[in-house]
């Protein structure tokens, strides 16, 4: 999605900016230009639904957005926890944003276990709606509440609304054939509709798409209508809410096109099937489940219209092994995975480097080690894609940006791959996998061109003037072998691990040929044409700020941040990890200080300096959670005046 700079009053991505007051019949509508809003509470509440709706309503209704769902790490913790405590955060405004906010302007708590985990974030006068249904003392002794919270005065700070969302959904639904805990679960619709109404969300969507997910249950279908309704009802109608907010379109944030919400797992699987399609090849997904890479399986295995095929293997190294014997056969060939996944595969990885075939690792990154942190995000498998396989075995990496992002980066590693004959690395994580933001959806001639030409015959001439088919001749200008079919006359050829004659392909254990193999393969991936790195830099500042992946939203809104205070800085973010871009060391050189935020312990960092010797200075983060803009732009001050 393009972006464009907001005016000075915007910069403080996180916060509430002018709000203006006028009548709306008999309660009043305040203008605001943003806000930010979460929704908590146990793993089983339906928070996620909750948000994914209230998402989908706000990207129809026009509105720049950026959410932040946050599951509970393990798989079913015990109710009313907080390790169980399960969340979503929506920023949406009628300007360009860049992050889902640093501190929530509304906070939806379910229980009590939502409410302490999540109070911390909340700046004073924030609004809290709360189920004050589950408040019980035994639910509040189990996080560690001694008094109430909504009695003893420690929400003074803040606009309270106590809201009995249990017994107003049962109460709502008393004319369905439910019982009490069937009609408590639409206790999230009932807190869907009251938030629909104090934001003046549309309703359709969200009753169609109820309607549709369970059709094959007309009478539940009902049900969750019946109490998201009421939950707008009792906004309209209830005292304690008096005020109604808007939130106008982002209508000047947008270039002209068709667009729609999509998350970054959606926007990468679409951006396969697109390759495919451009490439004029079957897709071929190997693949084994593991969070937080599976979405893209599930809906890959939907596409088979569009020539897809999805493997759901026993385990990770078949997965990849199957992915690599597509390879083989003309598929662009693609596997998906997390960070424990990519350790099991380094070996066939290593394979396909051997046998230069083209193959998208996808690499979902999340919080390590071993099984770490499965629900959260992290961006500390990068040095694992450099390097994390025997031998001399480089392999190009591709890092998208943003949600949307992540399609074009698809098509990108997809080119790579196809024109080098190479393993690619992607490396999306957590944070880009699960958010969503508006997607412009490009028109079909704006994508690029992928045809691939296998080899048709011989392409070498012997000595005495016989013509054969040689695998490992190259293309003098990608230093790419030819891509034969199996079972095409003629273009038989040896394949295997075991280190081949340059040329023939034959099995060779001559020192200087692998001497001339390893450095060929290297001056492969050295010579990818990648496009330089773009430098944001209005005033010739001192200090550049040096980004990967999606460190990208909360880096800018910190540097729009520090501008709109009068502070200079300069930013560049990285899409290609390797090769880096070639006039990166220009840049890097340019600059007084070089600052590298990362979800990692610096592990680009150590990159910049071994390479280009670049007393480059680490801000890092290991928590599981993004960046805030405003803790990035603290860190950066102090290394402007440091």
């Amino acid at each position: 999605m393009t972006s464009q700079v907001s005016s000075p009053a915007e910069q403080a991505d996180g916060t509430v900016v002018g709000e203006q007051r006028k009548p709306g019949g008999t309660k009043d509508v305040r203008r605001l230009d943003r806000v930010i809003i979460r929704f908590a509470g146990d793993s089983g509440d339906g928070m996620q639904l909750t948000g994914d709706r209230f998402t989908s309503e706000t990207a129809s209704f026009g509105n720049d957005l950026s959410t932040l769902p946050n599951f509970p790490a393990e798989i079913r913790a015990p109710a009313g926890t907080l390790p169980g405590v399960s969340s979503f955060q929506l920023h949406f405004a009628d300007h360009d944003i860049l992050t889902p906010g640093d501190a929530p302007n509304v906070l939806v708590a379910m229980n009590p276990a939502a409410l302490k985990a999540n109070i911390g974030d909340l700046p004073r006068g924030a609004e809290i709606i709360v189920n004050t249904d589950e408040f019980t003392k035994r639910a509040m002794q189990k996080v560690g509440y001694d008094s109430s919270p909504l009695e003893d005065g420690s929400l003074d700070g803040y606009q309270l609304h106590p809201v009995p969302l249990t017994t107003l959904t049962v109460e709502a639904l008393k004319e369905f054939d439910l019982t009490r805990k069937e009609a408590e679960r639409s206790k999230n619709m009932f807190a869907l509709g009251l938030l629909s109404w104090m934001y003046h969300r549309p309703t359709e969507g969200t009753e169609k798409f109820l309607r549709s997910k369970f059709a094959k249950k007309p009478d539940i279908a009902a049900a969750n209508i019946a109490a998201f309704r009421a939950g707008w009802n009792f906004g309209e109608t209830t005292e304690d809410f008096a005020v109604s907010y808007e939130v106008a379109p982002a209508v000047r944030a947008f270039p002209v096109g068709t667009y729609r919400n999509i998350s970054g797992n959606l926007a990468l699987a679409y951006g396969l099937v697109t390759a495919s399609r451009q490439a004029d090849l079957p897709l071929f997904l190997g693949s084994y489940p593991i969070t937080p890479a599976s979405d893209i399986l599930h809906e890959l295995s939907k596409h088979k219209n569009f020539g897809v095929r999805t493997f759901q293997a026993e385990d990770e190294i078949a997965g990849i092994g199957a992915a690599l014997g597509a390879a083989f056969g003309g598929s662009l060939a693609v596997t998906t995975t997390s960070g424990p996944g990519v350790a099991l595969k380094s070996e066939t990885i290593g394979l396909a480097v051997s046998l230069e075939l083209p193959l998208l690792v996808v690499d979902i990154q999340r919080g390590g080690p071993s099984t770490g942190l499965p629900t959260k995000t992290e961006q500390a498998d990068l040095l694992q894609a450099m390097f994390g396989r025997n031998g001399e075995a480089p392999v190009p990496i591709v890092a998208p940006c943003t949600p949307a992002d992540c399609f074009d980066a698809a098509l990108e590693a997809a080119r790579i791959a196809l024109t080098y004959r190479t393993p690619v690395m992607l490396l999306s994580d957590g944070y880009l996998a699960n958010g969503s933001e508006p997607w412009r959806i490009p028109e079909p001639d704006e994508l690029p061109d992928l045809t691939v030409q296998f080899a048709q015959g011989p392409n070498h001439t012997l000595e005495d003037g016989t013509e054969v088919f040689w695998p490992y001749k190259r293309d003098p200008q990608t230093l790419a072998r030819p891509w034969a079919l199996p079972g095409t006359p003629g273009l038989e050829h040896r394949i295997g691990g075991i280190e081949k004659e340059d040329g023939t392909g034959n099995i060779s254990y001559a020192p200087a040929n692998h001497d001339f193999m390893v450095r060929t393969r290297q001056a492969k991936v050295d010579g990818i044409d990648v496009p330089d790195v773009e430098v944001d830099d209005p005033h010739e500042a001192r200090t550049l700020v040096l980004g990967w992946g999606s460190t990208y939203g909360p880096i800018t809104a910190a540097v729009r941040r520090l501008r709109a205070a009068g502070e200079s800085i300069a930013q560049a973010h990285l899409r290609h990890l390797n090769p880096f871009p070639k006039n990166l060391g220009a840049v890097l050189k340019a600059y007084d200080k070089v600052v590298i935020p990362e979800m990692n312990l610096g592990q680009l960092a150590t990159l910049i300096r071994a390479r280009y010797l670049v007393d480059a200075h680490s801000y890092n983060q290991v928590n599981g959670m993004p960046f805030k803009a405003e803790q990035l732009a603290s860190a950066l001050k102090e290394a402007i005046d440091g």
